[in-house]
């Protein structure tokens, strides 16, 4: 009874993972520098970011989700999550708030890999994308738990995924010559450059910032790679509208004005239901 007692971690322990700066991460910024309740004040602030736009393109791919899969909201639910945990993390430093923070990223790769990778892309073994989801789902619970092994690699390994997505894309876009597809697939790649860009540049380059007295890097890193993320998966929507439910006759437009330089892109749909031919 004694040797199981011990296998079971204390209260202390338990608890010690939501304590403030448990989390072996600590980004550029300075600490407490403008409230001693707030750890990283500039980094909780711009994680509002997420509920600013997560809402939006919620309202904007409605029309989208509806004829396609309602499940599709749910990679902007997720980015409301990400978002309050990105807030925890940086308000608090603490391992669970890292944790938290990462693993929501890691569950909205993993849905939209599931809503969105291209059929004839899927193993030779897998017949259908509800067993596509299915395998993905038990990787993404296995991954879930091994994160916990060496949380620090948590964030470079989440980040490589990005480069799959990527490599994904390029075969997708080789034929297209809708150039205003290729827009928004340079658009969202320069996007992701500049926010990975900061990312690095705040990880790795910090004493050159702390010398311009600007350790804000990875703040931006969190409007960049939200705005990024709603060109990102509205291009791969578009793609995928196009491949699955073609008779919508899907396209391209920009929010809050489809003339103005920039805007948050989704998708409209020009044809219904009533216009797909059934033999």
């Amino acid at each position: 009874m004694e040797l199981f007692l011990k296998g079971i971690p204390s209260f202390e322990k338990m608890a010690g993972v939501f304590s403030y700066e448990s989390s072996e991460v600590d980004w550029c910024e300075d600490n407490y520098k403008h409230s001693e309740n707030v750890v990283e004040y500039f980094n909780t602030m711009s994680s509002f970011v997420f509920f600013v736009v997560a809402p939006i393109m919620l309202y904007l791919l409605h029309p989208y989700a509806k004829e396609r899969n309602l499940a599709v909201h749910l990679v902007w639910f997720m980015m409301i999550f990400v978002g309050l945990f990105s807030l925890y993390f940086h308000m608090t430093l603490s391992f669970m708030g890292q944790m938290l923070d990462e693993l929501s990223i890691l569950w909205v790769l993993a849905i939209g890999y599931s809503l969105w990778f291209p059929r004839r892309h899927f193993p030779s073994f897998v017949k259908d994308r509800s067993s596509f989801s299915r395998m993905v789902l038990v990787i993404t619970v296995i991954t879930t738990m091994s994160s916990f092994v060496k949380p620090t690699a948590n964030a470079y390994a989440l980040n490589c995924f990005a480069l799959h997505i990527l490599y994904s894309l390029y075969w997708e876009l080789k034929s297209c010559t809708q150039q205003r597809v290729l827009r928004l697939a340079w658009a969202s790649i320069g996007l992701w450059v500049l926010a990975i860009s900061c990312w690095i540049s705040d990880r790795f380059g910090c004493s050159f910032w702390q010398k311009l007295n600007f350790c804000y890097m990875h703040g931006i890193w969190h409007i960049l790679i939200v705005v990024a993320t709603a060109y990102g998966s509205t291009l791969i929507a578009y793609l995928d509208a196009s491949l699955e439910i073609p008779y919508s006759l899907p396209d391209l437009q920009y929010w809050p004005r489809d003339n103005w330089a920039l805007g948050l892109p989704y998708i409209v749909l020009k044809g219904n239901a009533k216009t797909q031919k059934r033999c």
